[in-house]
């Protein structure tokens, strides 16, 4: 398991409005990430409909850029370009799971993490 951020499907049209685009923001020294990311992992197996990003924000420091991440892991959700979630959430399956499912087509979330969410979702170059 690398620390590079990854795709499950690079391919992610413009035009997709209501596709979710799950981002996961996390440092390699956190624990409780390295716990996570066979969990995260295992969530993006069973949800082929939806995209998984996975960053390490030390690593890829312009996916965060002024924005300070201060609790790890801190969860982002993208239905097409809209951010509909963005907060740490508990690194365990069940909780991101309902976390997912109720989301719904709606939502609020600050311009500035929405940003975040943006960067951290654009195709990789």
């Amino acid at each position: 398991m690398g620390d590079e951020a990854y795709r499950l499907d690079p391919g992610l049209r413009r035009d997709d409005r209501t596709r979710l685009t799950v981002v996961a923001l996390c440092a390699e020294w956190c624990g409780t990430c390295r716990e996570f990311r066979p969990v995260f992992d295992a969530i993006a197996a069973s949800m082929r409909d939806a995209r998984f990003v996975w960053i390490d924000i030390e690593e890829q420091p312009e996916v965060t850029g002024d924005m300070e991440i201060e609790t790890f892991p801190t969860l982002g959700v993208l239905r097409g370009d809209r951010a509909v979630h963005f907060g740490p959430t508990t690194p365990q399956r069940t909780v991101v799971e309902r976390l997912l499912r109720g989301l719904g087509a709606g939502g609020t979330v600050p311009e500035e993490a929405a940003a975040v969410l943006r960067r951290a979702s654009a195709p990789a170059s």
